[in-house]
């Protein structure tokens, strides 16, 4: 396997804001997809992308709840997705190509994180299903509009958290091994990463290219509600001796600099030409042993073939499909 995983580097930081990422550029013309984009990093996202001048739909499980936030935003509207529920996907995706309107970016920012064991309707292990599977659905239906686009990214969300598990294809679901929240969470950060190599693989002849990305260490949204209190508590925010972290792979960020990266893989023209890299600080990140602990990617979730692999599996479990796959 290549290794194309190297820094540009871009000249941004982990300090860097999502608005900051998009100051100076007109995105006038440009239709976006937000998953989860009225809330947390997503709604940051979301406010980066319509300050340039995009226009998003917000999808959401809860459109009566998501439209206070984004009422101060222009060219925003909300949608109502459920990524548990394959028909809620089928749905969206129905009404959306309906509009005619094509998809420049689809960022896969929705998510859970270390849930007690759940399933979906199917079977499916909640993590893996809301995390990956339903990403994958979303994008397979509206594959579409991302070729309308003639130009097109596909962001996925992973997260440092990918450490915790290469995918287990043998036992995706935990049907046969102790069910660990956080091997679950990590394996299908995994799924994220390995999903934007496979993406970008049988994307970019259409001009689709994917990425995926690690947004930084954030505890002030709603992705640790399964969390409890002890547990956030217990996330160390400065060292033995008081002195607030420095290093990049412990600094706490803001929801604005968490939203960064997602905003910079989606529009930054640094990319052009490339695709199926991970991404960490508003820069491609490094590649680092399958044993680390710090930032940078592991081999096995920028792997073509796991990836390759991965897209086969999600085919079979969700019933959609994203063409392009070499015969």
């Amino acid at each position: 396997m290549t290794n194309r995983q190297h820094p540009l580097p871009s000249g941004f930081n982990y300090m860097t804001t999502a608005l900051e990422v998009v100051d100076g550029m007109d995105l006038s013309g440009k239709q976006a997809i937000v998953t989860g984009g009225a809330s947390g990093l997503g709604l940051e996202a979301t406010r980066a992308l319509a300050n340039a001048g995009a226009a998003v739909v917000v999808a959401v499980r809860d459109v009566d709840r998501a439209t206070p936030a984004i009422d101060s935003l222009l060219n925003v509207e909300a949608a109502m997705l459920d990524l548990a529920e394959p028909k809620s996907i089928d749905a969206f995706a129905t009404q959306f190509l309906s509009t005619g309107r094509p998809v420049h970016i689809l960022i896969n920012n929705a998510g859970v994180m270390a849930n007690p064991l759940s399933r979906d309707n199917r079977g499916y292990e909640s993590q893996f299903a809301i995390n990956h599977l339903g990403h994958f659905q979303l994008t397979a239906r509206v594959w579409p509009a991302l070729q309308r686009a003639q130009g097109a990214r596909v962001v996925a969300v992973s997260s440092r958290g990918h450490r915790f598990s290469p995918m287990n294809f043998e036992d995706v679901n935990f049907v046969n091994r102790p069910y660990d929240r956080w091997v679950a969470y990590g394996q299908s950060k995994t799924a994220n990463a390995l999903f934007a190599v496979g993406v970008d693989a049988r994307g970019k002849a259409d001009r689709i290219r994917a990425f995926s990305l690690h947004p930084g260490r954030i505890i002030d949204t709603g992705l640790a509600r399964h969390m409890s209190a002890a547990e956030v508590k217990a996330i160390p925010v400065a060292d033995a001796q008081g002195r607030a972290f420095t290093d990049p792979a412990d600094f706490i960020k803001t929801p604005e600099q968490g939203a960064a990266t997602e905003v910079w893989c989606a529009t930054s023209q640094q990319l052009e030409g490339l695709g199926g890299l991970y991404c960490e600080d508003c820069d491609v990140a490094s590649l680092v042993p399958p044993e680390s602990q710090g930032l940078g990617v592991r081999p096995y979730a920028v792997d073509p073939g796991l990836a390759e692999r991965l897209m086969q599996l999600s085919e079979e479990l969700t019933g959609a499909s994203i063409p392009g796959r070499e015969s």
